[in-house]
């Protein structure tokens, strides 16, 4: 059922404490899948989320769910607008927006470097990211982190055990939003950075 992997794989996008996140769905036959997409926005439009299907496959759908004041939000931060034009953004507008992640999803099979923002990431650590390869992070959560990587850990030590209740098509679900972050006295430190106090260990 749609709205059980909503609650089970978004429920830090339902606690407000992400802008967005994916998962994949696999269903039985597109009717079954357009019909619970159309119930889930409709259930749920007045609480701000919305759910779109990027991409789908013959039995699979890539689905995104967001909050759409904080996709708005996250598009009209500093830099990101010039930053999406080299991808062929022409507006920062959401569903333009989401428009635009889906045809560049349909022309290849990974994932567009961009998306992080959709996801919340801080422009910084895209861009770290597409420049370092992938390697080179300060530390490793449901992102890679290269800039602040204070502001990182405080996004983990505040979304841990956050419970959210949901009505979803009548079915009252209690889950707890995690991030998925490795334990803070986990993280990955670069070398240059392993002996300067940028966090205050707790």
């Amino acid at each position: 059922m749609l709205e059980k992997s909503v609650i089970e794989h978004c429920s830090p996008t339902l606690a407000s404490i992400k802008t967005g996140n994916l998962f994949t769905y696999k269903y039985e036959s597109e009717e079954e899948l357009w019909k619970s997409v159309e119930g889930f926005n409709e259930c749920v439009k007045e609480k701000g989320v919305s759910l779109t299907v990027l991409r789908k496959s013959e039995s699979k759908a890539l689905i995104y769910v967001c909050r759409l004041s904080s996709l708005e939000r996250d598009l009209k931060r500093p830099g990101v607008a010039k930053f999406m034009k080299k991808y062929g953004y022409e507006s920062i507008d959401p569903a333009y927006a989401l428009e635009r992640l889906r045809s560049r999803l349909a022309q290849r099979e990974d994932f567009p470097h961009e998306i992080g923002l959709f996801l919340g990431y801080p422009l910084g650590d895209v861009i770290g990211f597409i420049k370092n390869a992938g390697q080179n992070c300060k530390c490793v959560g449901c992102w890679k982190v290269y800039c602040n990587e204070c502001e990182a850990v405080k996004v983990l030590q505040n979304s841990r055990n956050v419970p959210v209740c949901m009505c979803v098509s009548g079915i009252r679900a209690e889950v707890y939003a995690s991030l998925q972050w490795q334990p803070e006295s986990n993280l990955r430190i670069t070398a240059d950075e392993r002996n300067s106090n940028i966090c205050e260990k707790r």
